[in-house]
């Protein structure tokens, strides 16, 4: 299998339940939610994304023959001591991530953990699965380790996920330049204390 992937880069994950923790992130290209075009984005099953996940000219981007060579490039990227941690995003992952990928960034001494929409099953050699779901009647991965619900949203709503087999729940405000929506989150998570707040902090801190 070929492997196409918008960028691979070393940062600071932003979000969740490993905030401020040292990853390299490997964004895949292509969505089955959005085709990642402007023109399409109001008819899209996501129409709020804020991510560029299309082509493969991204830092680190490219097409990988191999699952081997993928995760080479991706060791290639980590800067930091002790065990290497990986983000697989996009776009929608787990497209293109698979057992073989998976296998082969652990073997590189990664800890493997996704960022997924929830559409598709993910494979069960995941060490760390995030869940975060645009469309209620398309969501399969119904358990894992993290849901992050983008809030506020017509097509989830947190008592709709809230049940769900999670070991954390994470609500981030929508990020949309017209309204500011980080008060209400903030009342949702104080309201109803199972679901913590999530703040993009990379965008806060102006870092990739």
């Amino acid at each position: 299998m070929t492997y196409s992937v918008k960028e691979i880069f070393y940062t600071l994950q932003g979000e969740g339940r490993h905030t401020g923790r040292a990853a390299v992130f490997c964004r895949f290209a292509g969505c089955n939610f959005w085709s990642g075009r402007e023109q399409d984005r109001a008819d899209a099953d996501c129409n709020f994304c804020d991510t560029d996940f299309v082509g493969t000219n991204g830092k680190g981007g490219g097409k990988f023959k191999t699952a081997d060579a993928l995760a080479n490039a991706a060791r290639s990227r980590w800067k930091g001591q002790g065990s290497p941690f990986i983000v697989c995003t996009g776009g929608e992952p787990l497209m293109q991530l698979d057992s073989p990928l998976i296998k082969a960034f652990q073997a590189q001494g990664f800890e493997v953990a996704v960022e997924t929409n929830g559409s598709l099953p993910c494979p069960p050699e995941l060490d760390w699965i995030c869940v975060s779901p645009k469309r209620l009647d398309k969501l399969v991965q119904t358990s894992g380790d993290e849901l992050k619900l983008v809030y506020p949203q017509d097509a989830v709503k947190p008592e709709d996920v809230s049940k769900l087999n999670f070991r954390h729940l994470y609500l981030q405000p929508l990020d949309e330049a017209e309204v500011d929506h980080k008060q209400a989150t903030v009342d949702y998570c104080l309201k109803h204390p199972k679901w913590k707040l999530s703040l993009q902090t990379h965008k806060i801190l102006s870092i990739d």
